[in-house]
């Protein structure tokens, strides 16, 4: 048996047949266009072209009055004084001296069994005595101070210990 023979045209030739027609109108379209007289030849030319930058007027001001330079003067920072070293066995034969007032604060603060552990230390200036450490109770922040006050030369006293229980 024979398959009977098809006449006629495929669907792929009909399809190759419909790009082939889109294609040559799109052609002859663009040929049209490009062959049509514009109104401005320079169409493109002027719309490239930017507008000239409007005129822009000076004005000159009068030169500024020279001022003052204006100083600020900030406060020296406030710092502890430095602490005066001594070596605990020399002793001074003034008692109002400062390191003298500093090594009689230093022994009475190490022979003292509760104070010696503590870490306090104690700067002395003029007379006055700073106090720094920290101490567990306000029992002994007091203690110390009365200790330091019983010195001969003490002035005043700046307890500075902090109480952190």
């Amino acid at each position: 048996m024979r398959a009977p023979e098809r006449k006629g045209v495929s669907a792929g030739m009909v399809g190759v047949l419909v790009v082939v027609a889109i294609a040559l109108m799109t052609i002859l379209v663009l040929f049209w266009m490009g062959s049509q007289p514009t109104t401005d030849q320079n169409a493109n030319l002027a719309a490239q072209q930017a507008p000239p930058p409007p005129q822009t007027t000076i004005v000159q001001q009068p030169a500024a009055q020279p001022q003052q330079p204006i100083i600020i003067q900030q406060p020296a920072p406030v710092t502890q004084p430095a602490p005066i070293i001594v070596n605990p066995g020399s002793t001074a034969t003034n008692p109002n001296d400062d390191s003298s007032i500093q090594a009689a604060i230093d022994k009475q603060l190490t022979d003292d069994t509760t104070l010696s552990t503590l870490g306090i230390t104690a700067t002395v200036m003029n007379g006055k005595v700073t106090l720094l450490g920290t101490v567990k109770t306000g029992g002994l922040k007091s203690q110390v101070e009365k200790v330091v006050r019983k010195v001969k030369g003490v002035k005043a006293v700046d307890n500075q210990i902090s109480v952190i229980p």
